[in-house]
């Protein structure tokens, strides 16, 4: 049974998530279909990329992972099938999958050349799904595909370190569903820089200057409930995929507030270390 994974920005309002996981049971026998999500917010590949790097290692090996944002075929914007670790990635080569790869090298990269097979215009969700069909049933990725040796990076969307290498400039990526903040700094870049030497973070108008391992190290539990320091308390931390992240106690965006929305940092803002 051919596990295949969803991150496309459709939402749930239309039909299009119907539509594609209709093609995939028309053509995959028993295909077991995993919505990781379908709310990326349109055409944005930083919190695709984020948000499949989160998931996909948590599958078993041969899992078919498909990413459709920003995946129309164009001159500038072909698809690609890509082997990693036994685990199949099918999508665009908009320079998504280098912000999920980052320094890894995948084991196999094909430029999709399937379009030319149909005398009509193949759809990318069509075009995704017989590439998927074919991987489920053990396909070699060079029958789809000519073999290519890389893909396009992003590299506006990576951290910057100062000559004097004493300041890490980076940016808001995501926003998650606590409203935590999460930067583009991960803990390697920030350890390799910092050398143990104090820090500040800035981000707008908040600064921190410890991070915790987790939400919990920065209460104090060893004090009475009603004289910690808990509701609105700020909080740095490095989140499970090592990138810093700012964020506020039990932070809830519907009630008594978020990160994003107490400290005003949206996507793409900046956030500074200074050392």
């Amino acid at each position: 049974m051919a596990i295949i994974t969803l991150t496309t920005d459709y939402g749930n309002k239309d039909y299009s998530v119907s539509s594609l996981k209709a093609k995939l049971i028309n053509n995959i026998n028993k295909a077991n279909i995993v919505d990781i999500t379908h709310n990326i917010s349109p055409f944005n590949l930083a919190e695709a990329g984020y948000v499949l790097e989160g998931a996909y290692s948590e599958f078993p090996k041969g899992t078919i992972h498909i990413l459709s944002v920003d995946s129309e075929l164009t001159p500038e914007n072909k698809h690609v099938a890509i082997m990693y670790e036994g685990s199949f990635f099918i999508g665009a080569d908009n320079g998504v999958f280098s912000l999920i790869f980052r320094d890894k090298k995948p084991d196999q990269i094909v430029e999709i050349n399937l379009h030319s097979n149909y005398n009509y215009n193949i759809s990318t969700d069509e075009l995704f799904v017989k590439v998927a069909s074919h991987i489920s049933r053990s396909g070699p990725l060079n029958v789809v595909g000519s073999r290519i040796k890389l893909i396009k990076e992003i590299t506006n969307l990576r951290p910057v370190v100062n000559k004097e290498m004493d300041q890490i400039i980076g940016s808001v990526i995501y926003i998650d569903n606590y409203g935590n903040v999460v930067t583009n700094i991960k803990e390697k870049l920030f350890k390799e820089i910092s050398k143990t030497r104090s820090f500040t973070i800035n981000a707008r108008n908040v600064k921190f200057s410890k991070i915790y391992n987790t939400y919990s190290d920065a209460i104090d539990f060893n004090l009475d409930k009603n004289d910690r320091e808990e509701d609105g308390k700020k909080i740095a931390i490095f989140n499970n995929l090592g990138y810093l992240q700012l964020s506020v106690y039990k932070s809830n965006p519907q009630t008594v507030g978020s990160a994003s929305t107490l400290f005003g940092l949206n996507y793409r803002d900046a956030v500074s270390v200074y050392f």
